[in-house]
């Protein structure tokens, strides 16, 4: 990993567990919009071919040898914009749900310093996302704990569509991050650390990836998140940390 370059403003991060039939398209057009902010795919040991597929669109790859988690793939994008001096980081997912276009919006909030934490809600604004009854129950007992634990309405504790500032990236690399599902029991600790959170509304197109949350997965995610966000909520002290 070279971290020789030149501090700069913005990264964008894409973790990608096999994507490889959408990466390619995803990271280009990221490009084509923004080609002045580099973009970051963190290969979390995919198989397919993902890390070629995301060169050949145009970004830069970090390659785990196997597969860690969507968290460790985060947490090794968020290692990289912090030592490389970068002031905000924005990361959605590689399966194409989320519109490159809402970015800028992102930028936008953090250049404002407006929040330390962004986070992409699903259900808030016009757009309507279609759930099935199960993961429809799931976020809404997710949304209603981080709610109650934080006291702020949070409506899409889940999303994977964020921004943040250095502030966050030090939080998010200087103590526990989960390897697994980091959704609601991240914002919740990203709260008692002393950051401030903030909601914006985004449209997403319903995934066609298998990776997440199907199947058996569904049951697990509960019971992880179920477990993680009460070890979360026991923090009472804020572990402030000095922007």
């Amino acid at each position: 990993m070279n971290l020789s370059q030149p501090d700069k403003e913005i990264l964008i991060l894409i973790p990608v567990y096999n994507e490889a039939a959408s990466i390619r398209g995803l990271v280009g057009e990221i490009r084509e919009l923004h080609p002045e902010i580099p973009v970051l795919v963190v290969d979390d040991g995919s198989v397919d071919g993902s890390a070629a597929a995301a060169r050949a669109g145009g970004a830069r790859v970090v390659r785990h040898p196997f597969n860690l988690g969507d968290g460790a793939a985060r947490q090794t994008g968020f290692l990289y914009a912090l030592r490389a001096g970068y002031r905000f980081l924005v990361h959605l997912d590689g399966d194409r749900q989320h519109a490159p276009a809402e970015i800028a919006r992102f930028i936008d909030f953090l250049r404002r310093d407006e929040a330390d934490l962004l986070v992409g809600s699903r259900f808030l604004g016009s757009c309507a996302y279609p759930l099935s009854p199960g993961r429809k129950i799931g976020m809404q007992l997710f949304s209603l704990i981080c709610s109650l634990v934080i006291r702020q309405r949070i409506t899409d504790p889940t999303s994977g569509f964020r921004g943040m500032n250095r502030r966050a990236l030090k939080v998010f690399t200087g103590g526990y991050y989960p390897q697994h599902f980091p959704d609601a029991d991240v914002i919740i600790s990203a709260h008692f650390r002393g950051l401030r959170i903030r909601e914006i509304p985004i449209n997403v197109t319903p995934s066609r990836s298998a990776n997440l949350h199907r199947g058996g997965t569904i049951v697990y995610y509960i019971y992880k998140m179920l477990l993680s966000t009460f070890v979360s909520s026991l923090r009472l002290k804020r572990d402030r940390i000095e922007f």
